[in-house]
């Protein structure tokens, strides 16, 4: 029970201030944190694929609704989400446990850092693409995905660090 009423407010709260503050950000009209897909990382590891798809799919349409964007964080949103697994898979290269989330504490540093980076490029990527859906600006669109991919890597490494802290301080 208490994880539903943290998972809902994690999504609560990243919904909102994605939408009333990081949607308004844009530094130098190139790049735009997504905080908003940490709440895809941080589903448990023993989620079915259908389970992490489909709430993958609601963040990104909820995120799309508020921000009223026609599907593509939706459609960028569920693709990373069906990718979520297989990525952990191919990092961890072994069985992780059903209940465990993934964080420094559960992953180390460096396999959660590489998880996180492989999932947001992977989301960056296709939201770019399809809110860009031509390539006739490569460079310019290859700076948007890089520029967008380093700041929200470093924004939920950012969080992650308070969120473990927080987690050693209740044990």
């Amino acid at each position: 029970m208490i994880n539903l009423i943290r998972g809902v407010a994690y999504f609560v709260l990243l919904v909102l201030l994605q939408t009333l503050v990081l949607n308004n950000i844009h530094f130098l009209r190139l790049i735009t944190p997504f905080l908003y897909i940490y709440f895809i990382i941080k589903l448990p590891a023993g989620y079915s694929s259908i389970r992490v798809t489909s709430l993958s799919f609601l963040l990104g349409l909820v995120i799309d609704i508020l921000s009223n964007t026609p599907g593509m964080h939706a459609a960028a949103c569920t693709l990373a989400g069906f990718a979520r697994l297989y990525i952990m898979q191919f990092l961890m290269r072994e069985d992780l446990p059903d209940n465990i989330i993934p964080s420094y504490r559960t992953f180390g540093y460096g396999h959660f850092m590489r998880f996180t980076l492989m999932f947001v490029v992977l989301h960056h990527v296709s939201l770019f693409v399809i809110e860009s859906l031509t390539l006739f600006d490569p460079l310019f669109l290859a700076i948007r995905i890089v520029g967008s991919t380093v700041v929200t890597t470093i924004l939920i490494c950012v969080v992650e660090s308070f969120s473990s802290k927080s987690h050693k301080h209740e044990n």
